[in-house]
């Protein structure tokens, strides 16, 4: 596989040494169907890198269906390692190093839940390996890493899901077919927010440096930059988004699941001029993301923002009750009216009269089969899922000159059609990452 480093020994030793006493032997559905077609009644072979709780949800939602097999977990944490295995003893063989995990012929699939600086290289080399990928988001942190990303799945024809699971709700569905509908007149507004109240003392300090037995905090960092371990960071997936340089905050945390909608329903591309402002104003804690963050992105024709608050929780219209906890929602801005929505509701505020008689669209999208079950039908059928890589790019892609344009503290200009920074050369250098030593970003997909 090309651009991958050396499994080391011990490594493969163990992920061999766990094969030895997993279970019996199966067909994969690449052997059964041209370019990784397979037969409908065959079972598709599916594995784990990133054992954390968002990535065995992630294979408990397939292994359900009777269509799956859970053939392989991972994971640089031995407990984490061990007692997902245990779930799947019958069926799972359990390595240390991904790369070794994806060096097995009988396997379709793997779901890639790790911490998101590692999502790129995985992502890289899982297409690499001919497997399809469930990628949990933030897809990627770097405007070059979601082109070589992008660039991947379309080189080596892989089936890809990002893990933007709320993609799959009702409601989600029928904000799509409002915002389309045209009831709203024309939309040149779009806001976004995602808010919650840590406190001052936010996720707290931890002065322990030592990690763990049974953790490999070095491949823990893998391509990131070189730190002390802090349990706090290595927690999970809501301890990271703190955590600027392996989570890019909790810009790229929470808005792929909130501008998921906008982007769906608008059909948007990619913005013309993203600026945003902010910065860690108020928590004392060992992290270094933002508590505070705006960007505003133009398209043509249209203005879509974002706010993100990690110290002060009120929702707008969605506010509910006057306690503190995480808030979000999004706003469609008509001529007609607006129409607000979350997760799992939507309203329409008219202006005055403008939407008397309207009728509501019928509903015309079809409910999802479940978000890791499209992709596992869509493994079969070789169709793209509605969130595949292709498609997400949009989502990411602002997220990530957003958290450019902060680092910058100016605005970026940016080509569309080209999908390149406009007149700045130092935007244009800092938007490939620089990964440590021995690891190498993959050039050659750019």
């Amino acid at each position: 596989m090309a651009n991958r480093m050396q499994v080391s020994r011990r490594s493969f030793l163990r992920g061999a040494a766990a094969g030895a006493i997993a279970a019996p032997s199966f067909i994969p559905a690449a052997a059964l169907g041209a370019d990784g077609a397979a037969a409908p009644s065959d079972r598709v072979a599916v594995g784990l890198i990133g054992c954390g709780g968002m990535g065995r949800e992630n294979l408990k939602n397939c292994a359900r269906h009777p269509d799956v097999v859970a053939a392989a977990v991972c994971d640089v944490n031995t407990q984490r390692l061990d007692s997902t295995q245990a779930e799947y003893k019958a069926t799972a063989k359990a390595y240390a190093d991904y790369r070794a995990l994806l060096d097995m012929e009988d396997l379709d699939g793997v779901i890639i839940a790790t911490p998101p600086h590692w999502h790129t290289l995985q992502a890289v080399h899982a297409c690499e390996a001919k497997k399809d990928i469930y990628l949990q988001k933030p897809m990627t942190l770097h405007l070059a890493e979601s082109l070589a990303v992008r660039n991947a799945v379309a080189k080596h024809k892989r089936v890809s899901q990002i893990g933007t699971q709320i993609h799959a709700g009702e409601n989600y569905r029928r904000v799509v077919e409002l915002v389309r509908s045209g009831n709203l007149g024309k939309i040149s507004v779009v806001r976004t927010f995602n808010v919650m109240n840590q406190g001052r003392n936010g996720l707290g300090k931890d002065p322990n440096t030592t990690p763990p037995e049974g953790l490999d905090w070095e491949a823990w960092l893998g391509p990131a930059p070189k730190r002390s371990y802090n349990r706090i960071l290595a927690t999970g997936s809501y301890e990271h988004c703190s955590f600027m340089d392996y989570s890019g905050g909790w810009t790229p945390g929470m808005a792929p699941h909130i501008l998921d909608l906008p982007v769906w329903a608008l059909d948007l591309g990619y913005p013309t001029y993203i600026a945003s402002t902010g910065g860690r104003f108020t928590i004392d804690d060992d992290g270094d993301a933002p508590d505070v963050q705006e960007i505003l992105w133009q398209y043509p024709g249209l203005t879509m923002t974002w706010m993100m608050s990690l110290v002060n929780s009120y929702g707008f219209d969605l506010h509910g009750e006057p306690v503190p906890q995480r808030r979000l929602g999004i706003y469609f801005h008509g001529l007609n009216g607006t129409l607000y929505c979350n997760y799992g509701m939507h309203k329409i505020v008219p202006e005055g009269k403008a939407m008397e008689g309207v009728q509501a669209p019928e509903s015309r999208i079809p409910p999802s089969p479940g978000h890791e079950h499209e992709w596992i039908d869509c493994i079969k059928s070789r169709k793209e899922p509605s969130c595949c890589v292709a498609y997400h790019t949009k989502v990411d892609v602002p997220l990530v000159l957003g958290n450019l344009a902060l680092r910058l503290g100016r605005a970026i200009r940016f080509d569309p059609a080209a999908a390149k920074i406009v007149g700045d050369e130092e935007a244009v250098r800092l938007a490939k990452p620089e990964y440590r030593s021995p690891y190498r970003f993959p050039e050659e997909y750019l």
